[in-house]
């Protein structure tokens, strides 16, 4: 008997206009013991299945037909009191944030020792013990201190094993992970999918993962179904789906999927359906100031860089503690080329990003921008010239889109910030933007929240090239996007810096992803630039044990299969 069964299942969300069918007759079955990947694009359906499972569906989707059985009985008709007892007990569910699933006002103690007594009871010895022995399991150290400590005083990826020491500590049979490991650095990462299948094969707990990453299901996972538009369009050993498979959307999505030994000048985008969507780099181009990309010449040089930021506060100076986040970094990035950073949560990547846009002031070293010192600039007039030719693309499209604006106003806002135009000329030119970047001028009447991930991406490179800027910063642009999504950004990318002659820097957790997009590569870690090198040169021959570490840990993709792919000779 499967330990998990889903047969026929089918969600609709009723809307004023239409019935939406979010998962359209899905059969699914977990075994004891088995890790079941659930892949698919933003929309697919898999995180509403494992909201099904767990009852968790938000009104006013309902189960429509079919059934969802756990070691034989069956849960899906359950009323709400009934499942709340399932619920963390005999099914549990970590979610893809930690931040929304952990209670900012309560130590990671209290909401420990909370749900180890509703589900299990004990004494408070007992509970406490438990609490601490589960979070010493999942890696975080110094157990006795951290318990203490609320979520907002842990790294994202240490908020995360918190997150899973709960979803652990009912001693569940079935753990649904929804994205357990996004915009996780891979140490991180690894950590946490070891202690998954340890805890597969040890306790026989089945686990259904729903991810984009195709590294993580190809070395994590026993089975994998593959979903599109809430259908199931292929299923079986993992091995046999990844490395051949036999539907054309798996294929499409595979390709699509960055590879750490294979070096690509363009990334397939997904062919299924035919929803490739055009980027006007030509158009842009036309209209782009002339850039001189003398490569001898470097754009930024970084000397000595320090950030330090208060840990404790003190009424005299000698009481307070400071954390220094960035460590006498120097390095220099030339023009028109792709300078990549990779390192750890943690390791200072985004605080130097931050600190070259001029949204933290340097407290040691100079940023020397085309000759000009620009780290102690002051003169507001100053500053916005620099700000005008820097300019960001963040990691969360959700988070940097300001929900109450149309997208119209937030690609202008740029442009009338720094007077660039007037009137019409505004609107013409934001609608100009739209239209290039594959959205269509008239998504400028929309709200951020009518638009998928992937599209917000797009506003969000839109509003940053409003002002023709020299230098880009891309702070983890795609990892929060899935695999298909990912591909069309990132040839966005190269298409800016190829054609329009843009220096990036290109901050990014996500190795396979900066061996095809950087020439140059600082690895930092502890605030510390430990490696410099070529971007070959880096993956051939790694000079430290850190860097070394750190592909070895990647994903190695070797059994993916390579249909569709066109290596860069």
């Amino acid at each position: 008997m499967s330990l998990l069964t889903i047969n026929d299942l089918t969600v609709e969300f009723p809307t004023r206009r239409q019935l939406f069918t979010a998962v359209d007759h899905v059969d699914l079955s977990v075994e004891p013991g088995e890790i079941h990947g659930l892949v698919g694009e933003s929309g697919a359906g898999k995180s509403t299945i494992g909201a099904a499972i767990m009852g968790l569906l938000d009104r006013p989707g309902r189960i429509a037909s079919g059934t969802i059985k756990l070691s034989g009985d069956e849960i899906s008709g359950l009323d709400t009191e009934a499942m709340r007892g399932l619920r963390g007990k005999k099914i549990s569910m970590i979610f893809q944030d930690p931040l929304t699933s952990l209670n900012p006002l309560f130590t990671v103690r209290e909401q420990l020792v909370e749900t180890i007594q509703a589900h299990l009871g004990g004494s408070d010895a007992e509970v406490n013990k438990r609490a601490r022995d589960l979070i010493d399991r999942v890696g975080i150290p110094d157990p006795d201190t951290r318990l203490d400590q609320y979520p907002h005083q842990f790294s994202g990826g240490m908020r995360q094993r918190v997150v899973i020491a709960l979803a652990l500590c009912t001693e569940p049979d079935v753990i649904i992970a929804d994205e357990p490991t996004t915009a996780l650095d891979v140490s991180v990462q690894a950590q946490i999918l070891d202690l998954i299948k340890e805890l597969a094969t040890e306790r026989q707990v089945g686990v259904i993962l729903i991810t984009h990453d195709m590294g993580v299901i190809a070395d994590t996972t026993d089975k994998v179904t593959v979903m599109y538009a809430g259908k199931v369009v292929e299923t079986g050993p993992t091995a046999q789906v990844m490395g051949q498979p036999s539907h054309e959307y798996t294929k499409s999505l595979i390709a699509a999927v960055p590879r750490p030994t294979l070096k690509l000048h363009r990334f397939p985008q997904i062919s299924y359906g035919g929803r490739e969507t055009r980027f006007a780099i030509d158009d842009m181009a036309r209209h782009w100031p002339k850039v001189d990309n003398d490569t001898t010449k470097p754009v930024f040089e970084i000397r000595n860089l320090t950030k330090k930021f208060l840990q404790r506060k003190g009424l005299l100076p000698w009481d307070r503690t400071y954390f220094t986040a960035v460590d006498d970094v120097s390095f220099d990035i030339r023009a028109g080329e792709v300078f990549g950073v990779v390192g750890e949560s943690g390791s200072g990547k985004s605080t130097v990003a931050r600190m070259i846009a001029g949204l933290y002031p340097v407290d040691g070293g100079t940023i020397t921008f085309e000759g000009q010192v620009v780290s102690d600039l002051t003169n507001r007039a100053a500053l916005d010239a620099y700000r005008k030719n820097i300019q960001m693309i963040f990691q969360d499209p959700y988070s940097s889109l300001n929900p109450r604006m149309r997208v119209d106003d937030i690609v202008a806002e740029p442009i009338r910030h720094h007077k660039l135009m007037e009137g019409s000329d505004v609107k013409r030119r934001v609608d100009e933007l739209l239209d290039q970047v594959g959205l269509g001028h008239e998504a400028g009447l929309k709200y951020p929240h009518e638009f998928s991930g992937g599209q917000r991406q797009r506003i969000s490179i839109a509003r940053a090239l409003a002002t023709q800027p020299r230098f880009l910063i891309c702070d983890e642009p795609t990892s929060a996007l899935d695999v298909s999504i990912q591909a069309q950004i990132l040839n966005i990318l190269k298409d800016l810096q190829e054609h329009l002659g843009l220096t990036l820097l290109f901050i990014s957790h996500d190795l396979p992803v900066v061996r095809q997009m950087c020439d140059r590569v600082a690895v930092m870690k502890q605030g510390k630039v430990v490696e410099l090198q070529e971007t070959n040169d880096l993956f051939a021959n790694p000079q430290t044990d850190y860097a070394s570490e750190l592909l070895r840990l990647m994903p190695r993709l070797d059994d993916l299969s390579t249909e569709g792919l066109s290596a860069e000779l």
